[in-house]
């Protein structure tokens, strides 16, 4: 049987640096707080899913670096299979800057891509890609690679379009579920929908000519958007946010696993939004990746 959810991405040591507020254009800021641990938004997501389901797999690279072996060793622990994931010779790993401003728990993140720059065409064509009942990209790795894996997916295929940059046509014309936020939409769209209403996101949407959408909107939950049917805002349930870090990664995953189980894709955007709001009731991006009772309970 092929795994539930195979991700395709990116693994970074991330440096979290707690702050009292972000820093603007030109402005320094002092940090109270340093810490270190597991990141990547591949990897985020992928430890995500394996907190709901146990047939996750992750396809990446790593630097033959100390930081590697811990990225590879975190994954492993929490269940994935990382048959797939490759350590690069005379390469860092990736790392991750991120820091959190206190009270909101709002994040600025710059990320130096390391070994994931490394992910080649050839190192996604592999079964655990080509059986999984899907596939999960983000952009951390390069374009082609992604497109590569997205040609090469035998089940639906998800993007999260992070960074934002833009798509070609191969991999938008394999691409079943397409998950940005509202600020990567607005970018791929060509058009401002900052704290946009339904209507005006659904336009935007509507725009890129994908087969469906959801759209995550932090404290407004999600809107989801698919080809054949109404559009619907999804809520999110009451939560008291401590770190939105890795939430929009959690969501992926969760949305993913959903997916799989064979979930519609309203339903699938409900579960993720469970997922992703309990999530930020932990400190960093794996502070707590909930279980499948966990977001049932909370949805109930």
């Amino acid at each position: 049987m092929g795994h539930a959810v195979t991700v395709v991405g990116s693994l970074n040591l991330d440096i979290v640096l707690g702050v009292g507020s972000l820093p603007g254009r030109g402005e320094t800021v002092i940090a109270s707080t340093t810490g270190t641990g597991p990141g990547g938004k591949g990897a985020n997501q992928a430890a995500a899913a394996a907190a709901l389901d146990p047939r996750v797999a992750m396809v990446g690279r790593v630097g033959d670096d100390p930081a590697g072996a811990g990225l590879i060793r975190d994954l492993v622990d929490r269940g994935v299979d990382v048959s797939g994931v490759l350590v690069t010779p005379g390469t860092p790993s990736g790392t991750a800057t991120v820091a959190v401003e206190q009270d909101t728990g709002e994040n600025l993140i710059i990320v130096s891509p390391g070994a994931n720059a490394a992910l080649s065409a050839d190192d996604v064509r592999v079964p655990a890609v080509h059986a999984a009942a899907v596939v999960l990209l983000q952009l951390e790795v390069p374009m082609l690679t992604v497109t590569a894996a997205a040609v090469a997916a035998g089940g639906l295929v998800v993007l999260n379009p992070a960074p934002t940059a833009e798509l070609p046509r191969p991999l938008r014309e394999r691409v079943d579920v397409l998950v940005p936020n509202e600020w990567e939409l607005g970018r791929l769209a060509g058009r401002d929908v900052t704290d946009a209403d339904v209507d005006e996101l659904v336009d935007a949407v509507r725009a890129l000519a994908v087969r469906n959408a959801v759209v995550t909107l932090g404290a407004r939950g999600a809107l989801v958007v698919p080809r054949d049917g109404e559009p619907g805002l999804v809520a999110p349930p009451a939560v008291e946010p401590v770190d939105t870090t890795g939430a929009g990664d959690c969501f992926c995953g969760a949305l993913s696993v959903a997916l799989a189980h064979g979930a519609t894709l309203r339903d699938a955007a409900g579960f993720a939004v469970g997922a992703a709001a309990l999530s930020t009731t932990g400190a960093g991006a794996r502070g707590y990746l909930p279980d499948e009772a966990a977001v049932r309970k909370t949805l109930a």
